[in-house]
C-alpha cells in the first residue's frame, strides 16, 4: 500500500472580493495550507477585485493529512496583510469527489477558534478503587500548537473538563511545545461511572489582558475509558466545532480545480479529455522508473501514426499519445529547457521593451519618446517593435538550434523513434516535411513555445509577467509557432500585422531542420534502460541560487547580520554553497548525510522563510545548517527539493526542533539539553510536484487503480454490453454457428468485441480487489478506537 499520497490543484480566479484599501480595491492573493502548514502561494495581482491566477500545483503529502485550505490574503506594503477569507477542504469532503472539484466556493469568515493545529501527548485512566472513585488525566506535553501572540508563540495552559469537573495545569510562557508532565486528577461520583458522557480536554493561550485564546480540543468517549482503562497516545487538537458560515458571496469567491491526481484507465477509449494529461504523467513516470519510457512512447507513437491518414492533423488533437510526449518532455527535459530560454528570458523580463505589432492595439500614450523630433508614430512604434522582435527571436533560435549535446539522451532518442515512425508511414514525395513537423510540433509547439507565453508555469520566473512584458512573450511565442510549422502557415492567418517576422522565420527553416537531423543522429544503445528512481542525473545541478547561511560560528550576532550570503548548489549527490557562483573553493554536504529538512519558527531568529539542513556524520553527531530564503515560495521549492533527492536516505529523523538551541535551551520546547529528542513531527513526505519528482511506483500503481474503478462503468459498457441490434445479430449468428453433435451436445460459436476478452478478465480483477478493500476498511473500523489517536 503506498504510503504517501498526490492531489492535482488549479487556483483559477476570483470573484467580486471585497475592497481592502482604502482606494477601493484590493492586492489578493492565495496562500495553501495543508493542516495548517504553509505549501504554497501565489502571485498578488494588483489591484483587482476579480483576479485571475491560473496557478497549478501538484502536491505530494503522506496518507495521513487531513485538511487542505486556501486562504486569500490582501497584500499591504506596510502592516500586516489583510485576511479577505478561506476555504477548507477536509480529507474527506476531496476523497467523496469521485471526479474531483471544479467549481465556485464562496469564501467564509476565519474565525480563530477554528484555525486550530497540533497535537497534544495525554495518558487517561479511570480510577475504580473501593476508596476512591475518579479521573486521572497525565497531561505530558503538546507540540506545533498555533501561534497567538504578537511573537510568534503563546503560553499555553491545558484543561481537563468532565461533567461538571475540572481541573487545569500550569500555565508554561512563549512556546509551541510545551512540556507539562502534570498529572490532573477528577473526583467522581459513583452514579457518573454509569453516565454517557465525554472528557474533553482544551488547551488555551494564556493572556494577560482581555480573554484566553482558544488552541484546540480532544474529545474522548467516557465509554472507551469503560473499556480501555488506561488510555495514552498523541491526539490530534480540533477546533470547537463551529460551523463555517458561508458569508452568501460578502466576501467574494474562489474558483478551484482539485482533484487526486488521476492515471489510467484502459486506454484512451475511456479517458476523458480533462484526465489525460494526468493519466500521460502518470505513464510516463511508471515506464521511466522502469526503464522503458522509449519503448512505451513508440508503442503509443506508432499507434498514433498508423491511425492517421491526413498527415496534417497528426498529433494536433489531445490525444494520449501527444498528451505522453508533452508531459515526457517536461519530466526529463526541463533543466535543459531552462539552460536554453533563461537568459533570454530574463533578458525580456529586464528591459521591459513596450512592443505591439498590432494595429489595433497600439497605444501611443505608453511608449517612451523614439525621437526627439516631436510624438512617436505608429510607425515609429512599429519599426521600433519589428527590431526587438527580431533580436529576441533571433537568440532563442539561436539558443535552440545550438543546443544539441544539452539535450537529454533519451529525448533525443525518443524522437528518433518518432522520426522513424512517421518516414514509415507517409512514403509520398509531397510528405517530405511529415518527419520535421511530427518532432517540431513536439519541440516548438508544445514545449518552448508555451513555456515562452507563461514562465512562470514553467519555474522560469517566480512572478507573472506584467501586462506590457506579457506581450511581447506572446508574440514571441506565435512567432516560434510558426517557426516549429517550418514557416508552412505564413500569410494564411487573420494576423497580417505579423508579416514583418515572416522573413526572420522563413530563414530558420533549413537551420531548424539541420537542427532537428542532428537531434536525432543517437545511438538508441546510449540510453540506459536501467530503471530510474529519479528524473535527472546525478552530474546535474537541480536547483541553484543565492540564499542566506546563518554564521554559526563565532559571537552571537544580531540576527540581521548573521546570516551571510551564499550561492547554493542542489545535485542528487551533494548540497554545496560558495561565495559566489565563481567562487574556486566550495564546501558540500554529500545528500546520503542529510536526514531532516524541515522550517525553522520566526522567532527563532526573528527572521522568516528559514529553513534548517539536519545532517549526520561518520560518528553519528547531528549538525544542523540554517538557511534563509527570500520569500515563502522559494522556501518550500528549497525544501521540496532537497526533501525529494534524500527521499530514499536510511537515516531521516522522525522528529526536529523547530526553533534554535540559543542562550542555553531551545527557543521552541525551552529544553536545556541541546541533544534532547526533537519536540516537532518531520515533514519529509511533503513536497510540491514538479519535474524532479522521484518515481514511486507504489503511488502511480495506486493511481491507475483509482482511475480503473471511476472507468469501470464506461468499460463495461464499450467492451461487454451490447446493443439491442447487434444482439439480435448475435442471437442469428449463434444459431447460424450452431451445430449438434451425435451424442446429442450442442456447440454454440459467439463473436466476441476486439478487446472483450482482455475487458472482462479486468473486471474481475477489480472486482475482486474491491471486495477485499471493502472487506479490509470493515476490519479496520471494528478495530479502531472512537477518537483520533496519532502514534
Amino acid at each position: 500500500m503506498a504510503k504517501n499520497t498526490s492531489l492535482y490543484f488549479r487556483i483559477v480566479e476570483g470573484r467580486n472580493l471585497p475592497a481592502k484599501d482604502v482606494s477601493g480595491t484590493s492586492d489578493p492573493y492565495c496562500i495553501v495550507k495543508v493542516d495548517n502548514e504553509v505549501v504554497a502561494r501565489t502571485a498578488t495581482v494588483w489591484k483587482n477585485l476579480n483576479p485571475f491566477w491560473g496557478e497549478e500545483y501538484t502536491l505530494h503529502l503522506p496518507m495521513g493529512f487531513h485538511s487542505l485550505s486556501f486562504h486569500v490574503m490582501d497584500e499591504d506594503t506596510i502592516g500586516h496583510d489583510d485576511v479577505i477569507g478561506k476555504i477548507s477542504l477536509s480529507k474527506e469532503a476531496i476523497g467523496s469527489q469521485a471526479k474531483g472539484l471544479d467549481s465556485w466556493l464562496n469564501l467564509t469568515r476565519v474565525d480563530p477558534d477554528e484555525e486550530v493545529q497540533g497535537e497534544i501527548h495525554l495518558s487517561l485512566e479511570l480510577l475504580k478503587d473501593t476508596e476512591k472513585i475518579g479521573l486521572r488525566c497525565q497531561v505530558i506535553e503538546a507540540r506545533d500548537l498555533a501561534p497567538r501572540d504578537i511573537s510568534g508563540t503563546s503560553d499555553p495552559f491545558a484543561r481537563v473538563i468532565f461533567n461538571n469537573h475540572s481541573a487545569e495545569t500550569s500555565i508554561i510562557k512563549k512556546t509551541r511545545f510545551p512540556h507539562w508532565g502534570e498529572t490532573l486528577e477528577l473526583e467522581l461520583d459513583p452514579v457518573e461511572l454509569s453516565e454517557e458522557g465525554t472528557v474533553t480536554v482544551e488547551v488555551w493561550d494564556w493572556d494577560m489582558v482581555g480573554k484566553n485564546d482558544f488552541l484546540g480540543k480532544v474529545e474522548i468517549p467516557f465509554a472507551c475509558l469503560q473499556k480501555t482503562p488506561l488510555y495514552e497516545g498523541w491526539f490530534r487538537l480540533l477546533p470547537l466545532g463551529n460551523d463555517e458560515v458561508d458569508a452568501g458571496g460578502k466576501l467574494g469567491a474562489l474558483r478551484l480545480k482539485v482533484e487526486d491526481s488521476s492515471a489510467l484507465t484502459m486506454l484512451e477509449d475511456v479517458t476523458t479529455v480533462e484526465s489525460r494529461q494526468d493519466v500521460a504523467m502518470t505513464l510516463v513516470k511508471i515506464y521511466l522508473g522502469q526503464g522503458l519510457v522509449v519503448p512505451f512512447l513508440d508503442y503509443l507513437n506508432t499507434r498514433e501514426v498508423n491511425h492517421t491518414t491526413d498527415p496534417n492533423t497528426l498529433f494536433r488533437s489531445n490525444s494520449l499519445a501527444s498528451k505522453a510526449m508533452e508531459q515526457f518532455m517536461k519530466a526529463v527535459g526541463m533543466l535543459y529547457l531552462h539552460e536554453v530560454l533563461k537568459p533570454i528570458i530574463n533578458r525580456i523580463f529586464d528591459e521591459k521593451k513596450y512592443i505591439e505589432l498590432d494595429p489595433c492595439k497600439i497605444d501611443l500614450n505608453r511608449t517612451r519618446r523614439i525621437s526627439f523630433k516631436g510624438a512617436v508614430s505608429e510607425a515609429e512604434v512599429r519599426d521600433s517593435s519589428v527590431e526587438m522582435l527580431q533580436s529576441y527571436l533571433t537568440s532563442i533560435i539561436e539558443s535552440i538550434v545550438g543546443s544539441v549535446d544539452q539535450c537529454p539522451p533519451v529525448m533525443r532518442v525518443a524522437f528518433k523513434q518518432l522520426h522513424k515512425r512517421v518516414e514509415e508511414q507517409f512514403t509520398e514525395p509531397e510528405n517530405e516535411d511529415v518527419k520535421y513537423l511530427a518532432i517540431s510540433g513536439f519541440f516548438f509547439l508544445r514545449f518552448f513555445a508555451p513555456a515562452i507565453l507563461t514562465p512562470k508555469l514553467f519555474q522560469l520566473r517566480d512572478q507573472h509577467a506584467d501586462t506590457r512584458t506579457s506581450r511581447t512573450l506572446l508574440l514571441l511565442a506565435k512567432a516560434l509557432q510558426s517557426v516549429g510549422n517550418l514557416g508552412l502557415q505564413l500569410g494564411h492567418g487573420k494576423e497580417q500585422w505579423m508579416t514583418p517576422l515572416h522573413p526572420i522565420i522563413l530563414r530558420s527553416v533549413a537551420s531548424v531542420k539541420d537542427f532537428l537531423d542532428k537531434l536525432i543522429d543517437i545511438d538508441h544503445d546510449i540510453v540506459s534502460e536501467v530503471p530510474q528512481r529519479a528524473v535527472f542525473m546525478p552530474s546535474v545541478t537541480v536547483k541553484e541560487g543565492f540564499l542566506h547561511k546563518h554564521k554559526a560560528e563565532g559571537p552571537q550576532l544580531l540576527s540581521r547580520f548573521a546570516f551571510k550570503k551564499r550561492y547554493f548548489w542542489l545535485t542528487s549527490e551533494t548540497f554545496s554553497y560558495a561565495k559566489t557562483p565563481d567562487w574556486q573553493v566550495r564546501s558540500s554536504i554529500p545528500i546520503q548525510c542529510v536526514c531532516a529538512v524541515e522550517r525553522v519558527d520566526e522567532n527563532a531568529f526573528q527572521q522568516q522563510n528559514v529553513m534548517q539542513v539536519i545532517t549526520q556524520d561518520n560518528d553519528g553527531q547531528l549538525h544542523t545548517m540554517y538557511i534563509q530564503c527570500k520569500n515563502v515560495n522559494e522556501l518550500n521549492q528549497w525544501l521540496s527539493a532537497i526533501r525529494k533527492v534524500s527521499i530514499y536516505n536510511e537515516r531521516m529523523l522522525p522528529s526536529f526542533h523547530p526553533g534554535a538551541h540559543r542562550s542555553g535551551k531551545w527557543t521552541c520546547c525551552l529544553q536545556a539539553d541541546r541533544a534532547v529528542t526533537g519536540c516537532s513531527r518531520t515533514h519529509s513526505a511533503v513536497t510540491l510536484g514538479d519535474w524532479s519528482d522521484p518515481l514511486d511506483p507504489d503511488v502511480e500503481t495506486q493511481m491507475i487503480y483509482k482511475q480503473l474503478v471511476q472507468g469501470k462503468d464506461k468499460l463495461r459498457k464499450k467492451y461487454l454490453e451490447m446493443p439491442d441490434a447487434d444482439q439480435t445479430s448475435s442471437n442469428k449468428e449463434k444459431k447460424i454457428n450452431s451445430d449438434v453433435h451425435p451424442d446429442g451436445a450442442e456447440c454454440n460459436v459467439q463473436l466476441m468485441k476486439p478487446g472483450q476478452g482482455i475487458a472482462a478478465r479486468l473486471l474481475v480483477v477489480m472486482e475482486d480487489l474491491e471486495q477485499a478493500h471493502a472487506t479490509f476498511q470493515c476490519r479496520e473500523k471494528e478495530d479502531a478506537p472512537s477518537v483520533i489517536l496519532n502514534p
